[in-house]
Formats: C-alpha cells, structure tokens, sequence
C-alpha cells in the first residue's frame, strides 16, 4: 500500500482520495483550537502561501483526542482558524489519530515514521513529564501523541519525516524546502 491508497473524509462528509494529490509534497497534521500548539497555524499557513503554487499542500486533521482541546463542530473549527489565523488550505473532517476509530491513514503514516522523541528544551521537557504520567511507554509506541504532530511527505509519496509538536517550525518550514 502507498499514500495514495488512502483517503481523509471532508466536513461535508465526502472521501478525498490522496491520490488527488500525487506528485505534490505533503504536511499532514492533525490540529486542535484550544491547545498552546495553536498558533503553530500561523507558522503552517505562512508555509503554505509560500509553496502551495509550487506543489505543496497541506491536509490539516482536526482531532479532539488530546485533552479534549478541539471541542467544536468542524464548522467552528474552520470559523476558528479562518478568522483568528486566516488559513486557506483546506481542513478535513475531526477525526481520531489513535485508537480503534482511527483514521486509516494514521495507522499507516505511523507504520511509516514512529515516535523518534521530543528534542530538547523546557517545551520537549514538559511534553515528556506529561505523557510519562498518561503513558508509561509512550516512548516505544508509535502513537501520535499531542496536536500538531506533522507528517512530511515527498512528491513519490514517501513519508520521509514526522514532526512532533515541539519541533521548531523553521526546521518543518526548511524541510518542506528541501523537498520543493
């Protein structure tokens, strides 16, 4: 199976195949509203507007998975992210990352890339406490494990990176460079 063997449901409740977007470079990730990785929108759409005509999309998940933090309707949620980060790229149905609802796709984009860790810092620190005291093997399992974890994928539909919320967002910014 590829990439393009999968599909993301819409609001609207239609199936996108992701071979709609064969040929392009990829950032799938999975949103929140009300989470301190929220602004990270702004990072992600200015990342966009700088490639999108070059090939690049973004298939933005919103997901109420992580304590609860995207608590709206997907109407809300884009309401949300238009008018307080003005995004353009498209936002797909809620859905859930983990678990036995879990979206496809997720099971194979971490099939592809598991969890490699959180870096270093104060943030990655705080990630890593907080996660011990929810899973004590958080570290051996490829779940996704906050909002805005990102998939990088190239233009032969390889998933090449994963970017886990505590990632700089110049370093997401450059590796999608990298691959336009």
């Amino acid at each position: 199976m590829s990439i393009y063997d999968y599909s993301v449901p819409t609001p609207a409740g239609e199936d996108i195949s992701l071979r709609n977007y064969e040929g392009k470079v990829l950032l799938i990730v999975n949103t929140a509203t009300g989470c301190g990785f929220t602004p990270h929108y702004k990072d992600l759409e200015e990342i966009y507007e700088t490639y999108h005509d070059k090939g690049f999309e973004i298939i933005d998940v919103p997901c109420n998975q992580f304590a609860g933090q995207t608590p709206g309707t997907d109407d809300e949620i884009h309401e949300f992210c238009q008018l307080k980060y003005n995004t353009q790229f498209p936002q797909m149905k809620k859905s859930d990352v983990n678990g036995a609802n879990e979206l496809p796709l997720y099971t194979y984009l971490k099939s592809q890339k598991g969890f490699e860790g959180f870096g270093k810092g104060p943030v990655a620190l705080a990630m890593k406490a907080m996660l011990k005291k929810i899973d004590k093997d958080y570290k051996n399992n490829p779940d996704i494990k906050w909002n805005f974890t990102k998939f990088l994928v190239d233009r032969e539909g390889n998933v090449v990176a994963r970017f886990e919320p505590t990632a700089n967002m110049k370093t997401v910014a450059d590796a999608v460079a990298d691959l336009i």
